[in-house]
């Protein structure tokens, strides 16, 4: 284990504090100009849903040269309520960027071409010198992250920025993979609920055998922003 993967625990008295505080943080990432572009990471799941549809309302003017990337998407219709992406519309059509500048997962295509079609634009963001500025990041309470469930798919993830995931819960999946978390100059675990709590005491103790760990492990620090766990 590097000695060096500090887990940097921010906790929020409520909810609507860690709301606050994510809509400031996401607000700031996508206001502010990076020479070369930058870009954001969304994560799915339920917790951030409100405070992408509160910064929504506000539209904000996202900098020159902003893309959008997504911890992970569902092998579902991009127009499926279970989608990342669907979910994150409000906010996506409130920032009105160029199609070339979501990289949604192409769930259009085969699984095996979805992820290797993710992997080639997250490639080319990086070859082109774009600042991976801020990204999120859910925890699960069975210890995942992304789409990433356990270690065999950290394993299969070495020489890859995205790979496709068979899920316990029977459905597929496009993730990113440990290599594209390692280029975040800053990522969040945004966690809230007492369901979480033994993931969250396992992601502080830094411990080894939990998933979510094994995909930061390589950073210098990760941040973990806590609410009602």
């Amino acid at each position: 284990m590097p000695q060096s993967a500090v887990i940097a625990v921010r906790r929020f008295a409520s909810r609507a504090e860690l709301d606050a505080a994510l809509i400031q943080r996401l607000e700031q990432a996508i206001t502010t100009a990076a020479s070369g572009g930058s870009a954001i990471m969304l994560s799915g799941g339920r917790t951030p849903i409100p405070a992408y549809r509160e910064l929504a309302s506000r539209s904000p003017r996202p900098a020159a040269n902003l893309s959008v990337l997504f911890s992970d998407d569902r092998y579902v219709p991009s127009t499926a309520v279970a989608s990342n992406y669907h979910q994150s519309l409000p906010l996506l059509d409130a920032l009105a960027l160029p199609e070339s500048s979501v990289l949604r997962v192409r769930t259009e295509l085969p699984l095996d071409a979805a992820a290797a079609d993710y992997q080639r634009r997250i490639d080319a963001l990086l070859l082109a010198g774009v600042s991976f500025r801020f990204g999120l990041l859910g925890l699960g309470a069975d210890g995942h992250t992304a789409s990433l469930f356990n270690s065999k798919d950290v394993e299969r993830s070495r020489g890859h920025r995205a790979i496709a995931v068979d899920r316990p819960d029977g459905m597929q999946a496009v993730s990113v993979t440990p290599e594209v978390l390692a280029h975040f100059q800053e990522l969040v675990f945004v966690v809230a609920g007492q369901d979480k709590h033994n993931a969250v005491q396992s992601l502080i103790k830094r411990d080894s055998a939990l998933t979510a760990f094994r995909a930061i492990e390589s950073r210098a620090t990760t941040d973990l922003w806590l609410a009602d766990v």
